[in-house]
């Protein structure tokens, strides 16, 4: 499993962004895409996310260092900056429907998947 690769939907192709063992449960790191930072996390159940790393409320570049949670079934990330939490298959503000600047609470999305090393089908 040290060898599989982590890759992030970046307009029409997969681009791959790292070895999914580097990843820790729990832990986020920021990718750069382009010109847009991405906030990646593997859950403790080894699932992946990808969301903006930029924080609406704050506009810095933190959500990779968030707190992940869950509220209800609803698995989430928690800003580092004031705390908002997003949901981490939608990007939405649980807490409040818009930023300061009046535009909607909310990070955006990017698919994401893992890819044996041979070559083989990508896992979702």
């Amino acid at each position: 499993m040290t060898d599989i690769l982590v890759e992030v939907r970046h307009g029409a192709r997969w681009v791959p962004v790292l070895r999914y063992a580097d990843l820790v449960p729990g832990r986020g790191v920021a990718v750069l895409l382009g010109d847009e930072q991405v906030a990646l996390f593997r859950d403790r159940a080894g699932r992946l996310h990808a969301v903006g790393n930029r924080d609406p409320f704050s506009g810095a570049q933190v959500i990779s260092r968030g707190l992940l949670g869950s509220r209800g079934d609803t698995r989430v990330v928690a800003s580092p900056m004031y705390k908002q939490v997003f949901d981490l298959s939608t990007g939405t503000c649980l807490d409040e429907p818009t930023a300061p600047d009046g535009t909607p609470a909310r990070l955006p999305v990017w698919p994401v998947r893992t890819t044996p090393p041979e070559g083989g089908p990508a896992c979702p």
